[in-house]
């Protein structure tokens, strides 16, 4: 018998008991406590303070004024780090927090959860946190582990008598605050591990990208499986894995002019606000994060500047439209071509690069132009070089610059400000082909942006 077999008579009869016993939802639904979640008339409200509350979220921890002034009234942690100082600014704000905390993956069985000591440690920690804390005003509820896959197979079984003795933990320590964790996109098997093997769940949540346009559907025809309450705790544009590539590989990303129009029609079509299931939804990243590239998920710079991105979310969140749109990109072309043209270049050989640029109040416009290597680091850790690329003139949507010197993966990156608080990026990867004879040409230490 094949394995795909296996798992699937291994499935049936999981699926059978479900249907047998009426598939009613046994989802920990707490009607009372500082923050909880009520079931009226067929739909979930998430109270905070006794009145209704919705989250409008930015999945980060920083900028926090910034978010509020747009209509936001939530903020997400990964996991503890500076926790006080992050609830106490976001208290400052009148901003709640979901604060998560760090669980390793299942996978991790024999490196941690067969070691007592690092099992008690953890279990010891999170209880001080926890204990810490639960009175903070800020706190909206807590997040027990990020994308953690939660596998079928008894071997396994470990996992699941430490995950939920946490849980346990937690609702014991703090019957005040709902407790969720998150997956990628909605998976059945995840959904049906968790109904199965934990049961004390308050709610779970969501990250999803792509496949937001999919979670509408997926959470309708699996609700017999369970019906429980929802939150979003991630969603965007496509992330680089679901977007397209160049020949060498590296993901193609539009501009932020683009990912502005995607996400408005992903707000306005996908995002099951309707739901009756449905407790709110918070965009990533709220900040600026390297992921891929340093401009991928973030919706702000590094010192804050805004994209186009937080002025759709102020016209959903706000009701508002701020009178001073960014400036426009659709494209930018290096020699004349798209990125998905596979730009390959010669070392060290001039080269031109244009922004297709509409810039509609007319303002004085500052522009910063980088080469990088292309960051093929899937940690994040070891930030790409910078190239001293000769580019000129500077600050003009037009400039030639030089190539480096060294064969392989490079990316052309654009910010576009202007002076009202706005920034536009836009960036092009390109494949250098052959070496200059021996100099790879000056560089950075590392990138900064």
């Amino acid at each position: 018998m094949t394995p795909n077999r296996i798992k699937r008579c291994l499935l049936l009869p999981c699926i059978l008991l479900f249907l047998v016993y009426g598939c009613n939802d046994k989802s920990t639904v707490r009607s009372s406590g500082k923050v909880h979640i009520s079931r009226e008339n067929g739909k979930y409200v998430l109270y905070r303070d006794g009145a209704p509350f919705i989250v409008k979220g930015g999945a980060g921890y920083t900028n926090m004024s910034a978010l509020k002034a747009i209509g936001g009234n939530t903020i997400r942690t990964w996991d503890t780090t500076n926790l006080q100082a992050i609830l106490d600014e976001a208290a400052a704000h009148g901003l709640a927090v979901i604060a998560g905390f760090y669980v390793p993956e299942s996978k991790y069985m024999s490196s941690f959860y067969q070691d007592d000591r690092k099992v008690a440690a953890q279990y010891n920690a999170f209880r001080d946190v926890i204990k810490r804390y639960r009175s903070h005003p800020a706190l909206l509820m807590w997040c027990l582990g990020n994308e953690v896959d939660f596998p079928y197979k008894p071997n396994y079984n470990r996992f699941y008598t430490i995950y939920n003795a946490l849980l346990d933990m937690i609702h014991q320590e703090d019957p005040d605050h709902p407790v969720t964790t998150t997956m990628v996109n909605y998976q059945f098997r995840n959904i049906l591990n968790l109904r199965l093997k934990v049961t004390q769940l308050d709610l779970i949540s969501f990250n999803t990208f792509g496949d937001l346009k999919k979670l509408e559907r997926k959470l309708s025809i699996n609700s017999w499986l369970w019906s429980g309450p929802f939150l979003i705790t991630e969603w965007g544009i496509y992330s680089p894995q679901e977007s397209g590539t160049t020949a060498w590989s590296a993901p193609i990303e539009p501009s932020s002019t683009l990912k502005a129009k995607h996400y408005h029609e992903l707000y306005a079509d996908y995002l099951p606000v309707n739901n009756p299931r449905f407790l709110g939804a918070m965009t990533f990243y709220w900040g600026q994060k390297r992921e891929t590239t340093p401009t991928w998920y973030s919706i702000l710079d590094q010192n804050g500047t805004k994209t186009a991105i937080a002025r759709e979310m102020e016209y959903f969140w706000a009701n508002k439209t701020p009178p001073h749109p960014p400036p426009a990109v659709d494209l930018l072309l290096l020699n004349g071509k798209k990125p998905t043209d596979n730009i390959f270049l010669r070392p060290d050989t001039v080269q031109t690069a244009e922004l297709q640029l509409t810039n509609a109040d007319s303002s004085p416009l500052r522009i910063v132009w980088k080469v990088t290597d292309e960051d093929f680091d899937p940690n994040n850790v070891i930030p790409p070089l910078e190239y001293a690329a000769d580019i000129t003139p500077h600050n003009s949507a037009r400039i030639t610059f030089r190539s480096p010197g060294k064969e392989g993966p490079y990316r052309l990156y654009s910010w576009v400000y202007d002076n009202y608080g706005n920034v536009t990026t836009a960036n092009t990867p390109f494949y250098v082909i052959g070496n200059k004879s021996k100099n790879t040409g000056p560089h950075t230490t590392a990138y900064k942006n």
